[in-house]
């Protein structure tokens, strides 16, 4: 399937995965602090959930595990990650994006970013120069309800007054992709951290970043 960009005005990206190779580095963080809480999470169950606010996330993952859901404990564990995190990360980029973003900068297009990472963190791992390109950054922080709720999408657009057939949103995970679909914003997903079978709701799958600049 080919698509247009004609009528297109802003591209609308996830963080994690699409623009900061940085998944491994989350997942790494969420396994050390549920291998302290005897509990083995599988990389899918991160991977899976990405893009989810984290309290949510870790909620389901306890439930899957029949550990406690106190909300509490459950604001205790999303805390030791962030923090582990902090200490195990490495900012590297996937391959293409930061050319990419300068590419539909210098070209006109309105760039936004919805994330489901909390807002001190994005502004953290983006450095000051990637971040400014944005328009508007949504963040875990800045929602009620995350992907795969509509909201942090339908947010971006209203912060840009501008409508759903004018968009496009970049993703790479499932929860995302269904966030996009339910705002109504045509979605593109690419296969940095699932494969298609488990992105089969976006509109296009593409392999990469760099396969999907010919349609800019």
């Amino acid at each position: 399937m080919r698509f247009s960009t004609k009528k297109i005005k802003c591209v609308i990206f996830d963080m994690d995965g699409v623009i900061t190779d940085t998944m491994p580095y989350h997942y790494r963080a969420w396994k050390n602090i549920f291998n302290s809480l005897g509990i083995n999470i599988s990389k899918f169950d991160i991977y899976y959930r990405e893009g989810q606010r984290g309290i949510q996330g870790v909620k389901e993952i306890c439930e899957k595990y029949n550990a406690c859901t106190k909300r509490q404990y459950l604001i205790d564990i999303l805390n030791a990650k962030e923090e582990n995190f902090k200490k195990i990360v490495k900012i590297k980029f996937i391959k293409g994006s930061r050319s990419f973003l300068k590419k539909l900068k210098s070209k006109g297009y309105r760039l936004a970013l919805v994330t489901g990472t909390a807002r001190h963190e994005a502004e953290k791992i983006l450095p000051k120069h990637i971040y400014n390109l944005f328009e508007t950054v949504i963040t875990g922080s800045d929602v009620k309800k995350g992907k795969p709720h509509p909201e942090p999408f339908l947010k971006a657009l209203k912060h840009l007054k501008i409508k759903q057939t004018e968009a496009i949103v970049i993703e790479n995970a499932p929860f995302g992709i269904e966030s996009a679909k339910n705002a109504g914003i045509f979605c593109v997903a690419i296969e940095t951290s699932l494969s298609k079978k488990y992105l089969k709701k976006a509109d296009i799958i593409l392999p990469s970043i760099n396969s999907l600049k010919k349609y800019f």
